[in-house]
């Protein structure tokens, strides 16, 4: 009998150390996890009837905002508005009742709600009151002004433009387009929410998600900065390497040539090649390397690694597969002028661009500034960290020269962009011809820059995706992207959006 009722403890006592450890290991060590899943609405539930302070831009826009509802017989007393649409959805998210929170509002669902510690601190002299209104704001690096530029030059079409600041990595402007607006389903019930967010991850181009930070496309000849930036560094070429001038070459491993753009003849010094955008030559680079250091160049520029931005969902950027790679010497060098498996995320492009502006110092994104408490004292403030530092301060004078060839030099592919006020920029174009069989004339066209030359403040990456080129109307990056990098330099550098002043505070 003594030995039945050891038997029964010592299963009862093994039961309850299994019961501790999987309590244990689901609400500690899988906290996180379980709170960023969309279809936990548990703590959203909890918190949907609570005070939530707004979003608001860098340039004093609210962005997301609790009103009072209108019905009566409504569950709540408040719901959740977005002012700006479809402007600024896919990064301040959405916080609804029954899909939970995305974005901004997730991250940050504490400080809006004035429940994290420093805020419940703060609030103890009102911990008697029955009415407190606890909760935060947060303020944006993102200017709403900008994000209406970049809309209105996008005019309709498919695509991204991302501008960040240089010596910070603050994104000023991350607009793509298709975008949803949140509005359209936040307050509905839930049958009618669920068709509405179906219907939209259906719709072409799937509008929940960024094309800004949460897809990547193949960059065509925006990569050769990338390319040659690692050639730089490890002593393959230097500005006075000479290529042959030719409109084919053949690499090792197959028979199979290689093409300039549209087979055109096509060589010289390397800021000649650069300027005008020979495929060949980069081609020829990325052999060179080879494929260890090749690899090992595109890493340290942090491709193959998520972006870090301060909200879920960045994707990262791909070289491909590189497996035996060695053995596949022409794919390495079609890489190299940003063909076949090379995916880039338009946010990175920019931070590219910004590296090379930067001295060769590739800074964290961020889209978050600040955040305060409920009478406007500031909780926390983004402080600008690097990510990344690629390239030298040499290495980035020698590309910025490089990229100031594209936009002025003899033959530069973004010659034709010319900014307003005589303001002078780098830039470099791109044009990613997809290889469809069916579609042989579908491109993506980009350009990459930043701005002013002389004491760059501003990077900018534009792609235009899924366009018909053709030989009689080539959707060339400089001709198609190309213009809206003008205007929203334009806009910024001399333009209304120059003296707009940003920050303010909650």
């Amino acid at each position: 009998m003594n030995r039945q009722i050891r038997q029964l403890a010592v299963g009862l006592m093994s039961l309850y150390v299994v019961l501790f450890a999987t309590l244990n290991y689901w609400q500690v060590g899988k906290q996180e996890v379980l709170n960023a899943n969309v279809e936990n609405t548990r703590a959203v539930r909890r918190e949907f009837d609570r005070p939530r302070g707004p979003i608001v831009t860098a340039d004093g826009v609210v962005a997301a905002i609790s009103v009072p509802t209108v019905e009566p017989t409504a569950d709540f007393d408040r719901i959740r508005e977005y002012p700006t649409g479809d402007l600024l959805s896919n990064v301040t998210g959405y916080f609804t009742l029954s899909f939970g929170s995305t974005g901004v509002e997730r991250v940050y669902g504490d400080v809006l709600t004035g429940t994290t510690t420093e805020q419940q601190i703060r609030a103890l002299g009102d911990l008697l009151s029955s009415n407190i209104d606890n909760s935060g704001s947060v303020q944006l690096a993102l200017r709403d002004d900008l994000q209406e530029v970049a809309k209105f030059a996008l005019g309709g079409r498919t695509g991204s433009v991302v501008v960040t600041e240089v010596a910070s990595g603050a994104v000023r402007a991350m607009y793509s387009n298709p975008s949803y607006d949140p509005n359209t389903f936040v307050s509905l019930p839930f049958e009618d929410a669920q068709e509405a967010i179906i219907d939209l991850q259906n719709a072409p181009g799937n509008p929940l998600l960024s094309g800004a930070f949460q897809q990547r496309y193949m960059p065509g000849s925006t990569f050769k900065v990338i390319t040659t930036g690692i050639g730089l560094e490890a002593g393959v070429i230097d500005t006075t390497t000479e290529f042959a001038r030719e409109s084919e070459w053949v690499p090792p491993q197959t028979n199979d040539p290689i093409q300039n753009y549209r087979g055109s003849v096509c060589g010289g010094d390397l800021p000649e090649v650069f300027r005008r955008s020979c495929n060949i030559p980069f081609a020829q680079t990325a052999i060179n390397l080879g494929p260890d250091r090749m690899v090992d160049g595109v890493g340290d520029w942090g491709i193959g690694e998520e972006l870090p931005l301060d909200i879920p969902g960045a994707v990262a950027s791909t070289f491909g597969d590189t497996t035996d790679l060695d053995q596949k010497l022409p794919l390495l060098g079609i890489r190299g002028f940003g063909q076949n498996d090379d995916q880039m995320v338009p946010l990175h492009m920019a931070m590219v661009a910004a590296t090379v502006a930067n001295g060769g110092r590739m800074m964290a994104p961020y889209v978050v500034e600040a955040t305060y408490d409920h009478e406007g004292r500031v909780l926390d403030e983004t402080r600008p960290e690097v990510w990344k530092t690629p390239i030298t301060p040499q290495t980035a004078a020698t590309l910025t020269a490089l990229m100031t060839g594209v936009t002025e030099g003899e033959g530069g592919t973004g010659r034709s962009v010319q900014l307003a006020g005589g303001q002078r920029f780098a830039g470099k174009t791109g044009t990613a011809e997809l290889g469809i069989v069916d579609d042989p004339d579908r491109v993506h066209a980009w350009m990459i820059g930043f701005a002013p030359l002389e004491a760059p403040k501003y990077a900018i990456s534009v792609v235009l995706t899924d366009l018909n080129s053709t030989q009689a109307d080539a959707a060339t990056g400089g001709r198609e992207a190309g213009p809206i990098v003008k205007a929203v330099l334009d806009y910024l550098l001399t333009g209304a959006g120059a003296n707009v002043q940003l920050g303010g505070g909650g």
